[in-house]
């Protein structure tokens, strides 16, 4: 089979396409012939070395795809050769067969084909974990956004509208911004041609916002804290923008805020009964129409390079997507 493999720390051009024996399934263990993979930022740090989880080389990146069962291992109950799946992994996805824990294996949606299937599970569990989770988004209050055009930023607008929040989308450019009003965004910040923090506080009035969704890091997390009013939440999703912020504590005891963690793939592992009651609302919002992936390019796995530098770019729109066929 083709795979592609990282066999030494870089950019994506560093990356090779080369062929190797398929995954075969242990015990618990199913083999999926991939359709579809998801690209995603983890993927960029973890080639380059600067992701928490560090594989051994050569690895083959890639976290989420979907496809078809080919085999199961001893002792797996949940799905079967032939049945369509979605699945997650630290790495592993960018190849024409992938190997995951029975537990990371989850039928498609009805409704979704492969391409939607494969980039849904880490952005909309994401952000959904975050925001009804962490967050406790309620009807009525107010989400900001931040990097909202991007795949948890854009899931996250979706998201919250479902939720019955009034959401303000921030990101940066005009086109983004259009992007997320599309998908429900009710008022937008443009943070490359506007002071964030003067057009929130604007926005959001003497009240505050109520919950603060932050995939990016960097100077605009400060901003985005000033924002919050009195019990606000603030939701740390990851550092996009390279920086890892020193939040100021004396903001947070006298806002009465909380400043939250949102690590989806340990509440994974840790919580597999409430991860599943996500998934499984995530799957009714889809299917009511509530929610409208985005897909902003596709690529064929020859051109997983292109792909992954799209992202590094910090251009895309929702998801970028590698379809094998």
């Amino acid at each position: 089979m083709k795979a592609v493999l990282c066999k030494q720390w870089g950019p994506p051009a560093t990356l090779v396409i080369e062929d190797r024996p398929p995954p075969v399934a242990g015990p618990g263990e199913v083999v999926v012939a991939v359709k579809a993979a998801g690209v995603n930022f983890p993927d960029l740090l973890i080639i380059d070395n600067k992701y928490q989880f560090k594989p051994e080389l050569p690895f083959t990146p890639g976290g989420e795809f979907a496809g078809t069962v080919v085999a199961v291992g001893e002792g797996v109950r949940r799905c079967k050769p032939g049945d369509q799946v979605v699945a997650f992994s630290t790495w592993g996805a960018f190849a024409e067969q992938a190997k995951v824990p029975e537990t990371a294996v989850m039928p498609i949606v009805p409704g979704m084909d492969y391409a939607v299937a494969a980039g849904f599970l880490i952005t909309y569990g994401t952000a959904y974990y975050a925001l009804h989770d962490r967050g406790a988004l309620q009807p009525g209050e107010t989400l900001v956004v931040l990097g909202a055009a991007g795949g948890v930023g854009l899931a996250a607008v979706e998201i919250g509208k479902a939720l019955g929040a009034r959401v303000i989308a921030c990101a940066s450019s005009s086109d983004k911004l259009a992007t997320c009003r599309a998908h429900g965004a009710d008022e937008t910040v443009n943070y490359a041609d506007e002071n964030l923090r003067d057009r929130l506080k604007v926005l959001c009035g003497k009240p505050g916002a109520d919950v603060v969704l932050d995939p990016v890091g960097g100077a605009y997390s400060e901003a985005a804290l000033r924002a919050l009013g009195w019990k606000g939440r603030h939701l740390v999703v990851g550092f996009a923008a390279g920086d890892i912020p020193r939040m100021p504590l004396n903001l947070i005891l006298v806002k009465g805020c909380a400043v939250l963690g949102v690590a989806w793939g340990e509440f994974a592992a840790r919580e597999p009964s409430a991860f599943a009651e996500g998934l499984a609302a995530l799957g009714h919002l889809f299917q009511a129409g509530k929610l409208r992936p985005h897909i902003f390019a596709r690529y064929p796995l020859e051109r997983v390079a292109d792909a992954m530098q799209e992202l590094a770019t910090r251009r895309v729109q929702g998801k970028v997507i590698l379809e094998l066929g």
